[in-house]
């Protein structure tokens, strides 16, 4: 099981790889439970400030392995153990980046946008898929994609089914960037590294509640909000920090995130 995603930790950084290469990282259980605890590790580990996670070989991840499908189609699946939901990565409390490499498809689609930022290779395949299986828009994804994308938008990736392109994916806004897959390594490891080395774990941590969290505030709320995060922010090592280094032109030394 400890083989089904790899982990590698430099400078700050995790790499996560999704490790079914000859099946194109589809998703099973016990996949998606490795990838779990790996990310609740992480959450954990003070070395670790930021996270990436992407595929081996020529995909990402190609949706759920059609033996989950056939088995759940015929009734001799077992009752599902692992109970952290497929949005489990927007709780977790340090930047999560998606390096799409390649094929991403239906759940597999899903677990690339509930990271906190997507960069894709420009010439990888995506697709909802749902529609053309015969099912719905799944785990949050018809909540994710109109607000990232637009309604229309978003109904017509979800009720066509149809295949696009990652520059497409990142024309649409569902990517920050879409480069050559020969690149995408190069570019996610560079951006990642700069976070992980110039930005406030505590600053991050905070933003991204704040990010995912407000969606569903007015602004007055969020406003509100802001203000009583940003006097608790006066309050950390992380802001006297970084006043003093840009003050004495040098990197900033930020804690590690404590929560």
């Amino acid at each position: 099981m400890s083989d089904l995603v790899l982990s590698d930790l430099a400078d700050g950084v995790l790499t996560l790889t999704f490790n079914r290469p000859e099946r194109l990282n589809a998703w099973t259980e016990a996949l998606g439970t490795r990838y779990f605890d790996l990310l609740t590790e992480a959450e954990r580990d003070p070395a670790v400030r930021v996270i990436v996670v992407t595929g081996a070989g020529r995909g990402f991840c190609a949706g759920a392995d059609f033996q989950t499908l056939t088995a759940l189609q015929d009734g001799t699946l077992e009752a599902f153990t692992e109970r952290r939901p497929n949005t489990f990565p927007v709780s977790v409390r340090k930047p999560v980046i998606a390096a799409v490499n390649g094929a991403c498809a239906g759940l597999g689609m899903v677990h690339a946008l509930v990271c906190d930022l997507v960069f894709t290779a420009a010439e990888a395949k995506w697709t909802t898929a749902f529609s053309r299986r015969g099912l719905i828009a799944e785990y949050g994804l018809a909540w994710v994609l109109p607000k990232l994308v637009g309604q229309a938008r978003a109904l017509d990736l979800l009720l066509s089914g149809r295949t696009f392109t990652g520059e497409e994916a990142a024309g649409l806004g569902l990517a920050l960037r879409a480069v050559p897959r020969e690149e995408l390594a190069g570019v996610v490891g560079d951006y990642a590294r700069d976070l992980a080395r110039n930005s406030s774990p505590a600053s991050m941590a905070v933003i991204k509640r704040q990010v995912w969290g407000d969606w569903d505030l007015g602004l007055d709320d969020s406003r509100t909000a802001a203000e009583r995060l940003m006097a608790e922010s006066f309050g950390r090592p992380d802001f006297a920090e970084g006043v003093a280094s840009y003050l004495e032109k040098r990197p900033p030394e930020f804690p590690p995130f404590t929560g």
